[in-house]
């Protein structure tokens, strides 16, 4: 907690109690509750209600964007028809009194995914979430070329382990072979012009809070949402790269098969799921190339000895997607 400069004063200000209702001279005392590449969080609880809370610092941006955790804090209030999602109450977007962005949302109860369990659950979510009307004026990026947008951000975060002194010389010309075939895949592709919902981006198991079959269960971490299209939100789910993050679990082929099966028999009548199936055969190849690229980058700033937030586990699954063994697997899997 205390990497974040002024955070304990920053919670006893009057403008943070009066937003939340918090008596003044109340004992806050703030939790870390999880950590990640941009963003950490915070447990806390309301001084009256006795609510659970989780107050959430955006450090950096990894869509390049100059207010972060407005985008996030917009996009979760689109989304809070499907009851799915976190419910935001705060937003401090001002940096005035901390460096970083701020936001406050109730917490939820769950347990991470598990793919041997729970993917029905999963396409159930999803289907929810893809379903929720978005508003006509929305802030969400939409890139008109979804594809093409990922393996753009692919090249992009290549270049910085391509241009590393550290990076390893075969691995760069096999990521850069992988990458011009993901482009030959894109060469005959039309631009996509079916409906356009809200999707995640980063659909790992960690994301997900399981509370049990018909039960309360929820997609967590909005940091990445765009308008795009379903198939993208399910080929970044089963994707061998995503599957792997969180846990040791690759999906086999009729696993996702039945996957998507099952989402677009929940999905039913709510939206044109036609082109789904075919959509994924592209969306999957593609989103392991944005998994590796993302590893190789990550790679190069773990180097840095200035960076502010490292996590070991993070650090370990990085080497992991670089071994030779993982990288041969995408390869003879989508790549040849």
């Amino acid at each position: 907690m205390f990497r974040i400069k002024n955070l304990e004063e920053y919670v006893k200000r009057d403008e943070f109690l009066l937003k939340l209702d918090i008596p003044k001279n109340s004992d806050i005392k703030l939790e870390l509750l999880a950590q990640g590449e941009y963003n950490i969080n915070y447990l806390f609880i309301h001084p009256v209600t006795k609510e659970k809370l989780i107050l959430r610092i955006n450090t950096s941006s990894q869509m390049n964007l100059d207010n972060q955790i407005e985008y996030e804090y917009k996009a979760l209030l689109q989304l809070k028809s499907s009851n799915r999602t976190p419910i935001p109450i705060y937003l401090d977007e001002s940096k005035k009194y901390l460096d970083y962005g701020v936001l406050v949302m109730k917490f939820l109860e769950g347990v991470p995914l598990d793919y041997r369990k729970n993917l029905s659950i999963a396409a159930e979510c999803l289907a929810d979430i893809h379903s929720v009307k978005v508003d006509d004026n929305t802030h969400l990026l939409c890139p008109k070329n979804p594809l093409q947008a990922i393996l753009d951000e692919c090249n992009i975060m290549f270049e910085t382990y391509y241009n590393s002194p550290l990076a390893c010389e075969y691995k760069k010309n096999q990521i850069k072979r992988m990458l011009e075939i993901g482009q030959k895949k894109l060469e005959n592709t039309e631009v996509y012009e079916g409906r356009r919902c809200i999707v995640n981006t980063e659909l790992n198991s960690g994301n997900f809070l399981i509370n049990g079959e018909n039960k309360n269960n929820y997609i967590i971490d909005w940091e990445k949402p765009i308008l795009g299209e379903p198939a993208q939100d399910l080929g970044h789910f089963l994707a061998p790269t995503t599957t792997f993050w969180k846990t040791d679990i690759i999906l086999n082929e009729d696993e996702m098969s039945n996957f998507t099966k099952y989402y677009i028999k929940i999905v039913g009548d709510r939206f044109d799921t036609s082109d789904i199936e075919e959509r994924l055969k592209l969306y999957i190849p593609i989103t392991c190339l944005r998994g590796i690229t993302w590893c190789a980058m990550a790679w190069v700033q773990y180097k840095d000895p200035e960076k502010l937030i490292k996590n070991e586990f993070t650090q370990k699954k990085l080497e992991a997607y670089l071994s030779e063994e993982f990288l041969n697997m995408i390869e003879n899997r989508y790549f040849k």
